[in-house]
C-alpha cells in the first residue's frame, strides 16, 4: 500500500527550485497540482473580532526555517478547532495563517524482484507532484487564536501544547492583551 513519506524527508530541507506551474501548458514544470487539503483558514466568530470584544490573542510562531505539510496543517486545525468550539462555545477566533503553496516532488524507486523495468533509476527523476507545503521562515506564524478572557487563553495555551507534536519544528506562543 502506497504512504506518505515521513515528514523529516522534507521539512528541514531548503526549497527545491522548478515547480512553476504556468498558464502555458509547455512552460509549466508541474502538469499536476494536488488538490488543497485545508478547507477553512478563519474559524469561530468574527463578528466578536469586529466588535473589538476579543482582547486577548495567542500566537503560534516557528522558532525554525521549516516547510509544513498541508496534512499536518489540516490535522492540526480540526482538532484545534473542535476543543476550542467544545471548550469556548463560539467565544474565540482561530485562523490557520500559512497558505502552503510549495508543490512536493517524489521520485519513486521500487526495489525487489523484477523491479528493474519500472524504474529509470536518476535519468528522469524530476518526480511526481504528492503533495503541498508551505514554507515558514523563523518567527513566522501558524496559528491565531482570539478569545474574550484569562481563561480561555489558559485554555488555548493547553491546545496549543497538545497540537505540538503534530508540527515537525520547534514552537513558541506569544501572548498579546488589546487594552
Amino acid at each position: 500500500m502506497a504512504t506518505l513519506r515521513k515528514a523529516n524527508a522534507y521539512s528541514r530541507r531548503s526549497v527545491t527550485p522548478y515547480t512553476r506551474v504556468s498558464r502555458k501548458k509547455n512552460k509549466s514544470y508541474i502538469k499536476v497540482v494536488p488538490p488543497q487539503t485545508i478547507v477553512k483558514f478563519t474559524m469561530g466568530n468574527n463578528e466578536l473580532l469586529k466588535k473589538g470584544k476579543l482582547t486577548h490573542r495567542l500566537t503560534l510562531i516557528t522558532d525554525d526555517d521549516i516547510q509544513i505539510r498541508h496534512n499536518a496543517l489540516e490535522a492540526c486545525r480540526q482538532y484545534l478547532n473542535k476543543q476550542l468550539d467544545i471548550a469556548l462555545a463560539g467565544q474565540y477566533l482561530f485562523r490557520v495563517v500559512p497558505f502552503p503553496h510549495h508543490i512536493q516532488r517524489e521520485n519513486k524507486m521500487i526495489t525487489g524482484a523484477g523491479a528493474d523495468r519500472m524504474q529509470t533509476g536518476m535519468q528522469l527523476s524530476y518526480g511526481k507532484s504528492i503533495g503541498k507545503s508551505a514554507i515558514l521562515k523563523r518567527g513566522n506564524r501558524i496559528f491565531e487564536i482570539y478569545c474574550l478572557n484569562e481563561k480561555a487563553v489558559q485554555t488555548a495555551r493547553k491546545l496549543y501544547k497538545e497540537v505540538g507534536p503534530k508540527l515537525p519544528c520547534r514552537k513558541k506562543v506569544i501572548y498579546e492583551k488589546k487594552l
